[in-house]
């Protein structure tokens, strides 16, 4: 487990039962780490992993969207299109009974596009390639934070995952586009759940995939964000650290 191994050369001095969690002593950041070694990480991805910026209330990603579609057979203006779109997911969030509720973009591109169909369509497929033709023309930013590579470097034999609030149809692209996808036992995304961060079941989830359901204190979150990331991993008896804390407490700030 743990994903592919970054550093080809690197052959850790580690005994096959011990678990080693980076090459520094975590004496800052989080308290102490007791006498538990790390035997899991759970990693956030935009803005912990990816660092990136999308316009996705610009009606020039709208436009750009509203061409592509008219040669699939899809007629509709780009003000109609942005408002539909809106609309679309706030009633879909509001009609969910969850309480952090989550959405699938690539149902929501479906739908407009069986309304608006001029002829015969597979609307189920163009909603799909009409979300990451949106996602593209909404990109204006896309990268992997070099220091959250070079943090990933630092565990060694240990299991990986990714809990994402992204949607599943141009988000695991993404994260498989910048090299990042591999490295990760599982990839979480809220899409796929219909439920999002701070709900602490993703994140039970993911210590049961793991295998540490009965040992949260020995698996640390790393994110952004304290209400998504930080204080959900502290509910469930996990160990958490911002990923900025994570850079400085290695050496990767530079």
């Amino acid at each position: 487990m743990g994903g592919k191994s970054i550093s080809g050369n690197h052959k850790p001095d580690v005994s096959k039962d011990e678990v080693t969690f980076l090459s520094h002593s975590l004496a800052k950041g989080e308290e102490a780490f007791e006498s538990c070694h790390i035997k899991g990480v759970i990693f956030d991805c935009y803005e912990t992993l990816i660092d990136i910026h999308t316009e996705e209330h610009s009606l020039e990603t709208y436009k750009v969207l509203s061409a592509w579609l008219a040669y699939e057979g899809v007629k509709i203006e780009p003000e109609k299109l942005w408002d539909t779109y809106m609309f679309k997911v706030r009633q879909k969030m509001e009609n969910s009974r969850e309480v952090y509720p989550e959405i699938k973009v690539e149902e929501i591109f479906a739908e407009i596009c069986k309304e608006n169909s001029i002829w015969n369509i597979d609307e189920n497929g163009l909603g799909v390639e009409a979300s990451r033709v949106f996602r593209a023309a909404s990109m204006r930013k896309l990268r992997a934070f070099p220091q959250s590579i070079k943090l990933i470097e630092h565990c060694i034999n240990i299991p990986k995952c990714v809990i994402s609030n992204g949607q599943r149809v141009f988000s695991e692209l993404e994260l498989r586009f910048l090299g990042l996808y591999d490295y990760f036992d599982f990839v979480i995304f809220s899409s796929d759940v219909g439920y999002k961060k701070p709900d602490l079941r993703l994140f039970m989830t993911a210590l049961k995939r793991m295998g540490f359901e009965l040992e949260p204190k020995c698996v640390i979150s790393i994110g952004d964000s304290d209400e998504n990331e930080l204080e959900p991993a502290k509910k469930l008896g996990m160990r958490a650290m911002h990923i900025e804390e994570a850079w400085k407490q290695f050496g990767l700030t530079d």
